[in-house]
C-alpha cells in the first residue's frame, strides 16, 4: 500500500494531498529512509512523522483499504522515542 494512503486510512494525517505534502517536505521517514508518498509500505516497517518539534513514531501492524474510525488504530502501534 502506499505511504500516503496508509496515513489517510490510518487516521494519522486527515487527508491523502495533506499526506502527499507532508511527505514531499521530507518530514516523513520509513524505516529510517526520507519516503515519497509513492513508497510502498508493509507490516513491520517503522514510519517517522515530524510534526513541528514533535515526531510521532509508529510500527504498521496491518493493511486495509477502508476502515471505521474506530478501527483505524488497530494499523499500526505507537512506538517510544
Amino acid at each position: 500500500m502506499r505511504l500516503d494512503k496508509f496515513l489517510k486510512v490510518s487516521r494519522l494525517i486527515k487527508r491523502r494531498t495533506v499526506a502527499k505534502e507532508v511527505c514531499d517536505a521530507g518530514r516523513i521517514e520509513v524505516n529510517g529512509r526520507p519516503a515519497k508518498a509513492s513508497t510502498e509500505v508493509k507490516p513491520g516497517d517503522t514510519i517517522v512523522i515530524g510534526y513541528g518539534h514533535r515526531q510521532l513514531k509508529v510500527e504498521v501492524v496491518a493493511l486495509a483499504d477502508n476502515v471505521r474510525a474506530d478501527q483505524a488504530r488497530e494499523l499500526y502501534r505507537e512506538l517510544e522515542g
